[in-house]
């Protein structure tokens, strides 16, 4: 009996296709949406512009994960004036893009 259940699972596993491999991490390396309105949401760039297209809207405290992707820039300027390059997680849905630091903050990853 126990060698028809694990007949099975390999079976099932080879028939199965390959889960994509999760991207985000746990521990430090995430962020939260913070200094927004509870009535308003902080926009996603695609390029570290505020003129830049809107490719995602993350709103406080229900955006999926987001991932610092690295440092915020440029470094000549004060930090809320920087910036960051970032991977926005939301289910099965993956947005690359960019945040202004003012309106995030550090936060472990789940």
């Amino acid at each position: 009996m126990k060698k028809h259940l694990l007949t099975a699972a390999v079976l099932a596993a080879i028939a199965t296709p390959a889960a994509a491999p999760a991207l985000a991490t746990s521990g430090p390396g995430c962020l939260v949406v913070v200094n927004v309105a509870r009535n308003d949401a902080l926009n996603m760039r695609s390029r570290p512009s505020a003129s830049a297209r809107i490719v995602d809207i993350l709103v406080p405290r229900r955006h999926g994960i987001i991932h610092l992707d690295g440092p915020c820039r440029p470094s000549s300027v004060p930090w809320a004036n920087r910036w960051c390059p970032v991977t926005h997680y939301d289910g099965d849905d993956v947005t690359r893009g960019w945040v202004k630091a003012r309106f995030v903050r550090d936060s472990d990853c789940p």
